[in-house]
C-alpha cells in the first residue's frame, strides 16, 4: 500500500488521467473515478501496466450518493487521503436565449455542486493528512473562462467562476488544518473537451494535459508555508 493517496475525478482521460499518472509515478496510490465504467477501467489498466497502484471507481458526480460511495470506497481501500483533485467537468455551448434548463442544471451539478460535495465528504481524511504532515492538497479544475466570462459558454463560465470563489473560501476554512487549496485555470487544453475548436486551434498548439500535471507536482513540492491560490495557463497568443 502506498504511503500517500489521492482521488482524481474525471480521471479516464485528459487532465485527470495525466495528473493520476504523475501522482502514481511519484508514489501515490490513486483512486481514479469517471462516469463511464468501460473507459475508466481501460484508463486504470493502462496505469497499472505502468506500475501505478490504482483503483477504478465509476461514479457520476452529479449524484450525491455516488460521491459518498466514491469517498467511502477510497477510505476503505487506502485509509488516508493526501490529494483530492476535483477535475470532473462538462461544458455545453449555446446562447443564453436558447438554453435548455436541464443542460444548465447539469453543468451546475457537475462543475460546481460536485466540487463542494466531494470536498465535504473528503475533509475528514484530508484533515488527518494535514495534521500528519501539514500539506494535504485540494486541486480544483476551473478554467480561464472562470476568470473572463465567455459568450456562448455562459453557464460554463459561471460555474468556473464559482469554482474559483469556492476554492478561495475552502482555503479560508481549511488552511489552519494543514490543507492547501488551489484552483487551476487553463485556457484550451488538448483534450476531447476542446474538439469543437480544433479547426481554429490545432491540438498541438494547445496547453497539454501534462502541463497541468506538472503544475500539480509543483504544488506538492512547495513548502507548507507557500500558498498558491490559483494558477492560470494561457497560450502565447492569449493575454490575461
Amino acid at each position: 500500500m502506498a504511503e500517500r493517496a489521492a482521488i482524481v475525478t474525471g480521471g479516464s482521460s485528459g487532465i485527470g488521467l495525466a495528473v493520476a499518472r504523475a501522482l502514481g509515478q511519484d508514489g501515490y496510490g490513486v483512486t481514479l473515478s469517471a462516469r463511464k465504467p468501460d473507459k475508466l477501467e481501460a484508463a486504470a489498466e493502462g496505469l497499472r501496466e505502468a506500475g501505478i497502484e490504482v483503483e477504478a471507481v465509476p461514479a457520476n458526480v452529479a449524484d450525491e450518493e455516488d460521491i459518498r460511495r466514491l469517498a467511502q470506497t477510497h477510505k476503505d481501500r487506502s485509509g488516508r487521503l493526501d490529494v483530492l483533485m476535483n477535475n470532473a467537468g462538462i461544458g455545453i455551448g449555446g446562447l443564453i436565449a436558447e438554453a435548455e434548463t436541464k443542460k444548465l442544471d447539469l453543468q451546475l451539478a457537475v462543475n460546481l455542486r460536485a466540487v463542494y460535495l466531494m470536498t465535504r465528504e473528503s475533509i475528514p481524511m484530508l484533515k488527518e493528512a494535514g495534521a500528519e504532515h501539514g500539506k494535504a492538497l485540494i486541486v480544483n479544475t476551473a478554467s480561464i473562462a472562470g476568470k473572463q466570462g465567455q459568450g456562448w459558454l455562459a453557464a460554463y463560465s459561471a460555474t468556473k467562476f464559482g469554482v474559483v470563489g469556492l476554492s478561495q473560501a475552502m482555503h479560508k476554512e481549511l488552511a489552519q488544518d494543514g490543507i492547501q487549496v488551489t484552483a487551476l485555470c487553463p485556457g484550451f487544453v488538448a483534450t476531447a473537451m476542446t474538439d469543437w475548436v480544433e479547426g481554429e486551434v490545432p491540438k498541438d498548439q494547445m496547453i497539454q494535459p501534462e502541463d497541468i500535471a506538472e503544475a500539480v507536482r509543483y504544488l506538492l513540492r512547495t513548502s507548507r508555508h507557500c500558498i498558491v491560490p490559483e494558477i492560470q495557463f494561457i497560450r502565447p497568443s492569449e493575454s490575461v
